[in-house]
């Protein structure tokens, strides 16, 4: 970035400090239109999303080789997790990872190898599947970088049937809207991540992993013309693309020494590419493999040390903060957070169901790191926690939120801490909402 446009990110933050979504606030040459945006109507954020790139590290690139599975659990933070769960539902399962001292870093899980369907957080592989393809046909950074920023993709009917809503922003007043992606919009490859990430898209799941297959397929002549590209497509089957699909995802897993048994997605997550993508084989995540995912990527061994980072920084959370990281403990923490989640309701006398509180599945996924406070000091706390849940009748975003400010304590008090659950109605609705 140039000295001139930092210097009109940092004036633009100061006087308009409540930007919204994922992202960094002074990204705005990285091709996401919104964050050089203005918005009439604004939310304020919390403390902790304000760091800008140059502040975003990954803490753990000389601990490469370090593995949960080779190491002890750490008996204090066993014990500590293992109270905050041991009266709770057979269903949860949990990993926390705490790297406040690299040189000496401790976990804990409690069923951490329990599996259910990851809803949104499987999106956190289609992200590496991206740039893994770009890392392949580009070994220089900066095309990458330029990819991301300028290579602009039309939605077409792979984004058809997606109710998330995304910002757009409105080219004449430079006003953010947000509404459903179309068929006919066209995104940066770095605004279809964020749209995937922040907003949890499908439309832009779908595209990404369709962007991955095309890097697959072309290599360094990607991006291809839109007549090359249909070509492709008409010409490869439903099942070789699904095949192709599994191998854009599988690879940087392996790379890295991750299991895709134990986290995989296995369909697209529109319509129309479920039907043009038999990729097949289920969708699966466990709290320990999803906690892996995080600390390669802390170790910078997820496809290289500035892909890592970059996508640290696009799940960076510059919006309305919901679900785990919703509480006011977290509010000076910076969050990098993915989560997912997939409820199913069936009628039951006396039970009427709500959003989060299916009383059939009620799976709910949280992946995140916390760097507790947001600026670096002697005192900071860094962990991850990958946790998973299937809790009926229960409403998950308030259930996560209010374990998340319980594994806030235990990690910063170094104490086992008992949960407080209650709260308002209204607090426990807004514990859902990410707009």
């Amino acid at each position: 970035m140039s000295r001139n446009l930092v210097v009109v990110a940092a004036s633009f933050i100061a006087i308009f400090p409540y930007l919204l979504h994922a992202y960094p606030l002074d990204g705005g040459d990285r091709g996401i239109s919104r964050l050089v945006a203005m918005q009439s109507t604004v939310k304020k954020l919390a403390p902790g999303a304000y760091l800008t790139q140059s502040e975003i590290a990954l803490t753990l690139l000389q601990q490469g080789a370090w593995d949960l599975q080779q190491t002890p659990r750490d008996p204090q933070l066993q014990q500590a997790l293992e109270g905050i769960f041991q009266q709770r539902d057979p269903s949860y399962g949990v990993t926390v990872i705490d790297f406040s001292i690299p040189e000496n870093i401790r976990w804990a899980g409690v069923r951490e190898k329990r599996t259910q369907i990851p809803g949104s957080v499987g999106k956190l592989l289609c992200m590496t599947a991206l740039f893994d393809g770009l890392r392949r046909a580009f070994p220089e950074e900066k095309q990458r970088e330029n990819l991301l920023r300028q290579r602009e993709v039309s939605g077409g009917e792979w984004v058809v049937g997606d109710s998330h809503k995304v910002p757009v922003v409105d080219p004449v007043t430079t006003a953010i809207h947000y509404r459903p992606i179309r068929s006919d919009d066209r995104f940066t490859l770095a605004e279809w991540l964020d749209h995937m990430i922040s907003a949890s898209a499908n439309s832009a799941g779908s595209v990404i992993w369709k962007e991955a297959l095309l890097l697959h397929q072309f290599r360094e002549a990607y991006p291809p013309t839109e007549a090359e590209e249909a070509a492709f497509l008409a010409a490869t089957s439903a099942v070789k693309l699904g095949e192709m699909a599994q191998q854009v995802i599988q690879a940087p897993l392996l790379a890295a020494e991750l299991d895709p048994k134990s986290f995989r997605v296995g369909s697209f997550w529109t319509s129309y590419g479920k039907k043009r993508v038999q990729a097949g084989g289920g969708s699966t995540v466990s709290p320990l493999e999803l906690a892996r995912w995080l600390l390669r990527l802390e170790q910078g061994r997820l496809v290289d040390s500035w892909s890592s980072l970059e996508m640290k920084k696009y799940l960076y959370m510059t919006k309305r903060r919901y679900r785990y990281v919703y509480p006011p403990e977290l509010t000076q923490a910076a969050v990098y957070f993915k989560s997912g989640s997939q409820f199913r309701c069936r009628p039951e006398e006396g039970y009427s169901c709500g959003k989060y509180m299916g009383n059939e599945q009620n799976a709910m996924n949280s992946a995140v790191i916390i760097e507790s406070p947001a600026s670096a000091s002697g005192e900071q706390k860094r962990y991850l926690v990958a946790l998973t849940s299937d809790v009926r009748k229960v409403n998950s975003a308030w259930d996560h939120a209010r374990l998340g400010a319980a594994i806030e304590e235990m990690v910063t008090q170094g104490r086992t801490v008992v949960v407080q659950s209650s709260g308002s109605q209204d607090e426990i609705r807004s514990s859902g909402r990410s707009e």
